[in-house]
């Protein structure tokens, strides 16, 4: 289920982002463009997540 979010929360993210960046620059809002952006970026979020170390919880 975290995973799910993370990829759901990526895509919305990259939506955004790529609209308010073609907007300010003036140029085209491409949603395949920003759908690939988002669920790249949710990816290497989980993979830098996965391959962190894990920490003892402390008492």
């Amino acid at each position: 289920m975290k995973y799910i979010a993370i990829i759901f929360w990526g895509f919305i993210l990259g939506q955004v982002s790529v609209y308010l960046g073609s907007a300010l620059s003036g140029g085209s809002y491409d949603f395949m463009i920003a759908t690939m952006t988002g669920i790249f970026t949710a990816l290497i979020v989980v993979l830098v997540s996965a391959l962190m170390p894990k920490t003892a919880s402390h008492k």
